[in-house]
């Protein structure tokens, strides 16, 4: 499945973005979908992940409460709000697939996930 983040910008401390990741496959809903991010110089870390249908989701403890992931599965996206921004929330966010039906899963590891889109960059200004 081919994956297209956006939404990335610039925006103040305290704002919020809306990130975006559309899949190319009709089979979306059978895959279990997950939000990375990566700042300069550091490795890549578990955002956020949500089940297929979108019973479960799981947070990072770092975005626990300001983030929230969702899923359309009739648009084929995945969706990442980010509230109240801080400047180390500032990267690179990237979504990620894993096809996990007929499952409801949740997943932290980037090495379980497959499929990966291309990065959108977020700029928080202090």
């Amino acid at each position: 499945v081919q994956l297209q983040a956006s939404g990335g910008g610039l925006v103040q401390a305290g704002g919020s973005l809306r990130l975006s990741c559309t899949a190319s496959e009709r089979s979306f809903s059978r895959y279990t979908m997950g939000w990375f991010r990566q700042a300069p110089g550091q490795e890549r870390e578990f955002v956020a992940s949500i089940s297929r249908g979108g019973r479960t989701t799981v947070y990072a403890d770092s975005v626990k409460g300001r983030f929230t992931i969702s899923r359309d599965n009739a648009k084929n996206t995945v969706y990442l709000q980010l509230n109240s921004l801080k400047p180390e929330d500032a990267a690179v966010y990237y979504c990620a697939a894993h096809f996990t039906y007929p499952h409801e899963l949740t997943m932290r590891g980037d090495w379980e996930y497959e499929n990966w889109g291309r990065g959108t960059q977020v700029t928080v200004s202090s």
